[in-house]
């Protein structure tokens, strides 16, 4: 049965700009004048434009003259900085944790994107355009994760995937994967039982990739008959890690078991590793840097668990102070919407500078997910992911205006759709009549508009 989709939602559609033909990874161009520009990476610039021009920045400097028919937003008394990245993310994800092993690297949650969550909307609202699609924690090693640009307003999945970031996986140690040893006959039940997966899992990948190695040398051998070794996605993955291209993304809160994991990495050659969380990071502060491991950590949570008792709100500082590339991150639907707030926690828990704490929130996650040289800060030839505030994002007066990626606004404040003046009347009929049967693909984006409409309406009411 055909749906009908009433005159409400179609303009509730509209407002958001989803269409069946997205534009999702549209380029834009446009002239951003007379604001102060925190580069992250070279400076505060006072009364300075940013030209984008086909979704790259082309020009940084004063006095810029805008392309005819380019976009112009007047920043005069506004701050504009790099869009904020957050890269510990689980916003336009549903399921999380493939449970069904204790390695599943060859899930990847590319496959599983919903790019009309709400989340990465709300998640413009406060300033991020870019964040770390993670798997969850459930598993020694988990599945692939994916890096996405929060270009909402498409109903392509593929359109937020950015395109080119290198692969990531997410590795998990402690109390999550143990499921704290209740988990009659399943291993692992100990932070050595993990430890052990670990090990197994690469060792596996090495004999694998030595199978294969064997094969391709011989195969063109004359009179050669040998079969090729059985495929196993799995083993490649892992085989790409240890050929050092996929990060290690490590769920991980101990000082103990974050040394443990560093010997693993050093005793199969692994150099690319984020630990993630890393509540007692500030123990082994040295160590993270004497291995170029990097750190992506809350700014103050802790004592929600029995292994995360012993922290600190000084961990982000001590860990920037000892040379250990750090971020901040969510973790949260909720928390990325303000990750500015959280940086500028670090300025009363240690002092850090203005760029320092931004940084946490810009170049840094950037560098940890492999796209610094696209992202993460202003600079001519960077992509044009910027965020406009009024007032200084690390002030608490701070509130993001404009969202920008790729040189497209993607949030307005002031034509932000959670406006009620922007909404159809909540007590308008809706009539959309919907059985569980999609008509010709059609009909679930339909409902999904509709859960939007309902969604928006709750949050303003």
């Amino acid at each position: 049965m055909k749906s009908k989709l009433t005159y409400q939602v179609l303009l509730l559609a509209l407002t958001l700009g989803l269409t069946h033909q997205s534009a999702g990874q549209d380029k834009g161009t446009m002239l951003i004048k007379n604001g102060t520009v925190l580069t992250i990476t070279k400076g505060t610039l006072e009364n300075t434009d940013v030209l984008i021009r086909d979704g790259k920045i082309s020009q940084v400097g004063k006095g810029l003259k805008a392309p005819s028919g380019a976009k112009e937003i007047d920043a005069t008394g506004l701050f504009v900085m790099p869009g904020i990245i957050d890269a510990h993310s689980h916003i336009g994800l549903e399921s999380i944790n493939e449970g069904t092993s204790q390695v599943t690297a060859e899930v990847w949650q590319g496959d599983a994107i919903d790019p009309l969550q709400m989340s990465i909307y709300r998640a413009l609202a406060g300033g991020c355009t870019t964040s770390h699609a993670m798997h969850g924690s459930a598993n020694s090693i988990g599945g692939q994760c994916q890096t996405i640009k929060h270009r909402y307003g498409t109903f392509l999945p593929e359109e937020l995937i950015m395109q080119g970031a290198p692969r990531t996986i997410k590795f998990a140690l402690g109390e999550n994967p143990t499921n704290h040893g209740t988990r009659d006959g399943l291993l692992p039940q100990t932070r050595m039982g993990v430890e052990f997966v670990i090990r197994e899992a690469f060792s596996q990948a090495k004999a694998y990739m030595a199978e294969w190695d064997k094969y391709n040398k011989n195969k063109t051998a004359k009179g050669f008959r040998g079969a090729p070794p059985e495929y196993s996605y799995r083993l490649e993955t892992l085989g790409e890690i240890l050929k050092g291209n996929i990060i290690i993304h490590c769920h991980s809160y101990r000082a103990d078991e974050i040394y443990m994991m560093l010997n693993v990495c050093k005793d199969f050659g692994i150099k690319k590793i984020v630990f993630q969380h890393v509540n007692e990071g500030f123990k082994v502060a040295p160590e993270l840097a004497a291995y170029g491991a990097m750190a992506s950590v809350f700014a103050d949570w802790w004592a929600y668990k029995f292994e995360v008792y012993y922290s600190t709100a000084y961990n982000a500082t001590i860990l920037v102070r000892n040379g250990v590339t750090t971020s901040i991150n969510s973790d949260s639907p909720d928390l990325i919407r303000h990750l500015y707030h959280e940086a500028g926690k670090t300025q009363k828990y240690g002092g850090l500078s203005d760029d320092e704490a931004l940084s946490l929130i810009t170049i840094n996650p950037a560098k940890q997910l492999g796209i610094e040289s696209r992202v993460g800060s202003i600079e001519v030839g960077k992509e044009g992911d910027i965020t406009i505030f009024k007032n200084h994002p690390l002030s608490i007066y701070g509130v993001p205006q404009y969202s920008i990626v790729d040189g497209i606004v993607r949030f307005d404040r002031e034509k932000d759709p959670a406006d009620m003046r922007l909404l159809p009347d909540p007590k308008a009929e809706i009539d959309v009549t919907l059985h569980g049967q999609y008509d010709e693909g059609h009909d679930n984006c339909l409902q999904d508009v509709e859960y939007l409409f309902n969604d928006l309406v709750g949050l303003k009411n």
